[in-house]
């Protein structure tokens, strides 16, 4: 097999075996079954391998050489040379030169070459090549327009693709190359090389050249992609990348081709050509985590096959052999038909025994919804987000280790990792600032390795969690039959895996919680309520947590220790309400609030807790969100927020609102009511109406030495409210 190294230049005249004799190759040209050039099209992903080879190229004339690919091609004893591998690069080739021709002004003798390759598709694509090697373009406009404007440019040949692309790729060249100086004497001395390989030498058939031409369809992103990947491995160990291939075509083709077409948005084309790329991007984004550094965004697929998987990186062959373990852990698994039988065996959308719970939200089958979404984005959103990253490569690390790892141990671990999981939203992250994937990654490992946490490796999960999974890992050791109990309490939709609102030490009220849960939320905070006030300062220390009788986000934030303050607190008063019965129901709550209220009138007293309980105008069913900047001074100043984190017109006073809400001013952010005559804002012990002539009324709310209200505010304001004149 003759292969040599060769420049566009130097190929012409060069001399070949054909059929037992030596031709000098005169002439490349495209033949009419020949598809039509590509790499200009006006396409999206055309653009992007438009752009990824013009960079390439751009790159061996300004830093280092390049050899692109094979180029095969048929050569007639007449020394004309037919491609059957290589139509795209050469093209883009000849168009370079003739760029670089052009641009410096080079001697007709020295680019006449040019005129020995052209196509044969249509009369208009061949004639196109000799009219614009006899061009000299003005370069003061764009080289396509300037094209279009010549005598000898018929209108309608803007119709003919090869003609529209070629083009669009002249302005391409334009814009890459236009401040490369000496372009042409680099061009000569070699910067860009290939390997031509004679067709014959091959034993390569005319019945073939028709096969792999007669398709008319131009290659897919993953063609490009599978072609490259095999070229840089090739460059390493060619008996490595034919096996790898080997994989792609056979195990792991397999192993998608029950996922393909379910993406967004895919087509019925019957290919896993999308699901390929998607785990081929999660991969990199593993290894790239793994060398302690941050994925970049809208990364090509491209980018991170020269990144890691080229010669030029030093740890190529862990990167392969990663890849390699990836997949291959997925084709062979003991006792399971599929991967999704293999998650449905350890993993569940509703509580089951010796099984992770997964949000209703998400798929049980983690690697379809990563074949189908990984990378790609709703908005700012990600579809398949870090969270789910990190229990996807915690499942494959069990897989490539389930030597070490018994079964058994790997579903009590993995309920550990899930735990943390859930509990760190806001701690898995890869911020540039503060990527702490890498060590929940280690983490990970060293979890499933030992089912411990080790307190050696540095703490990047919830800190608040991960003492509480040591702490229950301590527990089930001395109590394993408490298992089930504590598997249940973990899973409950309010708890998501952390149980510190009740605790270890209340374990025994596991029952009693999911019965207090399934009543009505309302009337469950109102009991709260009645108990104590649980609600819990922000760290801001101006916005307080509550309850909420619609959103679970409240409850969950509640429940959860995080930075707010008096999270003890509300765990005291939740023991409290769950010691007093066995079973709740939506009346034993309804008791339990209207005892304190009861309780309340009989001694005249009227805390910001009666107000609370008595006037829904406090629990709207939004976030659980009250705002109070000086709450120790002025207790009853509680502002009612709509939103989660930030004040909004929608925001009100509640004391205003339950007295008269038509009144109530969305200008003022609802604290103040506004009549015809006057205005009223509350303090913490007093109303203030505010008359249009500048004088100021004070409706003074009587109170005990301890501050408390002693009469209903409320009431009190409504009957002011009630002897106004007509409200506008």
């Amino acid at each position: 097999m003759e292969t040599k190294l060769h420049s566009f230049i130097d190929i012409f005249d060069s001399e070949f075996n054909s059929d037992q004799e030596i031709v000098r190759l005169e002439q490349i040209t495209i033949p009419i079954i020949q598809r039509d050039y590509a790499q200009g099209r006006i396409d999206p992903n055309i653009k992007r391998i438009r752009n990824r080879f013009l960079n390439s190229l751009y790159g061996a004339v300004t830093k280092k050489p390049i050899i692109l690919d094979f180029i095969y091609g048929d050569i007639d004893k007449f020394g004309n040379m037919t491609p059957l591998d290589g139509q795209q690069r050469l093209t883009t080739l000849f168009l370079l030169y003739w760029y670089a021709a052009k641009k410096e002004n080079i001697l007709e003798n020295e680019y006449s070459f040019l005129n020995k390759f052209s196509y044969d598709t249509r009369y208009s694509a061949r004639y196109f090549c000799k009219y614009l090697v006899k061009f000299c373009p003005s370069f003061d406009s764009t080289l396509s327009n300037e094209i279009i404007d010549q005598d000898w440019f018929p209108l309608d040949w803007k119709k003919d693709s090869t003609i529209s692309s070629m083009l669009v790729m002249l302005d391409a060249i334009d814009e890459k190359f236009k401040n490369v100086e000496e372009l042409w004497q680099k061009l000569k001395n070699k910067s860009i090389m290939f390997y031509f390989l004679p067709i014959k030498d091959m034993g390569l058939t005319d019945e073939l050249y028709i096969k792999m031409n007669s398709r008319g369809k131009p290659l897919t992103i993953f063609e490009h992609f599978k072609a490259e990947l095999e070229r840089n491995i090739s460059i390493i160990d060619e008996n490595l990348a034919d096996n790898i291939i080997y994989k792609i075509d056979q195990d792991w083709t397999n192993l998608l081709w029950s996922y393909r077409n379910s993406g967004i948005g895919t087509e019925d084309d019957n290919i896993i050509d999308d699901e390929f790329l998607r785990y081929f991007k999660f991969i990199c984004d593993i290894i790239c985590y793994k060398n302690r550094e941050n994925p970049k965004e809208n990364r090509d697929e491209f980018e991170l096959l020269q990144k890691y998987f080229s010669s030029d990186n030093p740890d190529v062959l862990k990167n392969i052999s990663t890849m390699e373990a990836f997949f291959d852990c997925w084709c062979n698994l003991p006792g399971y038909n599929s991967p999704f039988d293999f998650f449905k065996s350890f993993m569940s959308n509703k509580h089951e025994f010796n099984k992770i719970l997964v949000e209703p939200r998400f798929n049980i089958d983690i690697l379809g919804d990563c074949l189908h979404t990984y990378s790609d984005k709703n908005g700012r959103i990600r579809l398949f987000p870090l969270n789910r990253m990190v229990l996807l490569y915690a499942i494959i690390f069990y897989l490539q280790n389930h030597d070490s790892i018994t079964e058994n141990d790997f579903r009590r671990r993995i309920r550990i990792i899930n735990n943390l999981i859930q509990n760190s939203e806001d701690e898995i992250s890869d911020r540039a600032d503060r990527n702490r994937i890498p060590a929940i990654l280690d983490e990970v490992d060293a979890i499933l390795l030992t089912g411990d946490v080790d307190d050696n490796i540095s703490s990047n999960f919830n800190i608040n969690q991960l003492e509480e999974e040591k702490e229950k890992i301590a527990f089930l050791k001395e109590k394993p039959h408490l298992a089930e109990t504590l598997f249940r309490l973990e899973d409950h939709s309010m708890l998501f895996g952390q149980i510190s609102i009740l605790g270890l030490e209340n374990l025994a009220y596991t029952e009693r919680f999911e019965s207090l849960f399934k009543c009505n939320w309302d009337k469950i905070d109102c009991a709260l309520m009645a108990i104590g006030d649980y609600g819990q300062m922000e760290q801001n220390r101006w916005r307080y947590q509550y309850a909420s009788s619609a959103i679970p986000r409240a409850w969950i934030e509640l429940f959860h220790k995080s930075s707010n303050f008096g999270f003890d607190k509300t765990k005291n008063i939740l023991v409290q309400l769950l010691s007093m019965h066995k079973e709740f129901n939506d009346e034993v709550l309804d008791k339990i609030a209207k005892n304190y209220t009861d309780e309340c009138l009989r001694n005249n007293i009227f805390p910001f807790r009666y107000y609370y309980i008595c006037y829904p105008e406090y629990r709207p069913g939004s976030y659980g969100k009250l705002s109070n900047s000086s709450a120790a001074e002025s207790p009853y100043m509680f502002a009612v927020l709509q939103t989660k984190a930030q004040w909004s017109k929608n925001a009100y006073m509640p004391f205003l609102k339950a007295a008269d809400e038509n009144n109530l001013s969305v200008d003022y952010m609802g604290q103040r009511l506004i009549y015809d005559k006057e205005q009223i804002i509350c303090t913490n012990d007093s109303y203030k109406c505010m008359k249009n002539d500048g004088t100021v009324y004070t409706i003074k709310i009587d109170q005990n030495e301890n501050g408390f209200d002693i009469e209903d505010r409320i009431e009190k304001l409504k009957k002011y409210i009630s002897n106004l004149p007509t409200c506008s």
